[in-house]
């Protein structure tokens, strides 16, 4: 089964979520929630086709505000320094006061992607 994209959009009481290509929603005070809610909602929309959804099958789609207020270990001030973006105009973006376009939505995707990438890579001394 191909993904299903779903997008999540960050709400005054936590946060909503839509499946893209169905008539599914749902709503959580946390990403965690949203995804058993979704995952939920969706085996309840294919239940009479016999398909089972499961988390692995979604695709999380989510506003710049929304991703940092889940990872809010990742520091603001020095992705933008990592990406060479102003940070005022980062945490502007953050905060919903202005809107990115898609160019520098993608920096800031592809900043974020290579520190989790970078991360993944990282071992311990024992």
């Amino acid at each position: 089964m191909q993904k299903i994209k779903v997008t999540v959009e960050k709400t005054n009481t936590g946060f909503s979520a839509g499946a893209d290509k169905y008539p599914v929603y749902t709503a959580g005070d946390t990403l965690p929630d949203i995804l058993g809610n979704i995952v939920e909602a969706l085996n309840l929309y294919f239940e009479d086709k016999g398909k089972t959804v499961t988390e692995n099958d979604i695709a999380l789609t989510l506003d710049i505000a929304s991703f940092f207020e889940f990872y809010n270990v990742i520091n603001a001030k020095g992705l933008s320094k990592r990406i060479g973006m102003n940070q005022s105009l980062l945490a502007q973006y953050i905060k919903g006061h202005k809107k990115p376009s898609s160019s520098q939505t993608h920096r800031i995707l592809k900043g974020v992607q290579q520190v989790g990438r970078e991360l993944a890579e990282i071992r311990f001394l024992l």
